[in-house]
């Protein structure tokens, strides 16, 4: 059987019309991709904003996996496979050291502050300086904080330790990563306060932010990006990076707490 190609302007045998069919399916499935995201806690909601317009945009489908980063590095060096990374910089310094980066395609990102979360409802605490803090956190019966080996943890630690009232408050330290549903400890009233990278806590319902600590006391967490050398065809991932670094993205990153740098390409 024959039949007419318009698309070539003449007529072909019906099997060759379906091999060139099928061929132009395989090559568009080729051309969009699975890119797996490997990420700290932080930027997860932001991600999860920018999900849907980029895979709109692009065709490829984003798969992310979101986790302390300590359990990221595990993950990495027992041979799972990412096509791109967030971490905080250090600790993507360290990964560069480990399992290796490309060149093309590494920045860093954005940063985040830590926030003081409270209860939703309860009376805004006032934040605004060194004083006001060592004031609340000595008046609150438990206070929620990230894990101690953590970068904010360990801030956390050595701020209390300043601010001289960390054999004080001890005992009502609560231990729990933001991801693993830390924020939540504060809506249901088990801890007064928590201390947590914004963004990680922004979205906790019955829980509201009273503002950032104070530039004394802050410390802020820089997100870099980069992509393994493990990923041989980077074409996907790097059209990713471009999307999320992209001036038009900063919108997303401002709605959950994060300020975007002025791209530092490594």
């Amino acid at each position: 059987m024959w039949i007419w190609t318009g698309w070539l302007g003449t007529i072909m045998p019906l099997s060759c019309a379906l091999t060139i069919g099928l061929i132009t399916m395989q090559t568009s499935s080729a051309a969009a991709s699975e890119i797996r995201v490997y990420s700290g806690g932080a930027p997860q909601e932001t991600l999860e904003m920018m999900k849907a317009s980029f895979e709109k945009q692009t065709g490829h489908r984003l798969i992310f996996t979101f986790a302390h980063v300590s359990i990221i590095q595990k993950k990495l060096a027992a041979g799972e496979k990412a096509d791109v990374l967030l971490l905080p910089t250090p600790l993507m310094t360290a990964t560069d050291q480990t399992i290796g980066l490309r060149a093309e395609g590494r920045a860093e990102l954005a940063r985040i502050g830590i926030g003081v979360l409270i209860k939703e409802g309860a009376a805004r605490p006032d934040v605004s300086n060194a004083d006001a803090v060592r004031r609340l956190l000595r008046e609150a019966r438990a206070i929620a904080v990230p894990q101690q080996d953590g970068i904010t943890g360990s801030h956390l630690m050595r701020m209390m330790d300043k601010l001289g009232i960390a054999e004080e408050v001890r005992s009502k330290l609560k231990h729990k990563p933001a991801i693993d549903g830390a924020g939540n400890m504060v809506a249901s009233g088990e801890a007064d306060v928590g201390l947590y990278l914004a963004s990680e806590v922004l979205s906790i319902k019955g829980a509201m932010l009273a503002g950032f600590l104070p530039q004394e006391l802050q410390n802020y967490v820089v997100y870099s990006v980069g992509i393994p050398a493990t990923n041989t065809s980077p074409e996907a991932a790097l059209s990713f990076v471009t999307f999320i670094e992209d001036p038009s993205s900063r919108e997303s990153w401002k709605a959950t707490g994060f300020e975007l740098l002025d791209v530092k390409k490594k």
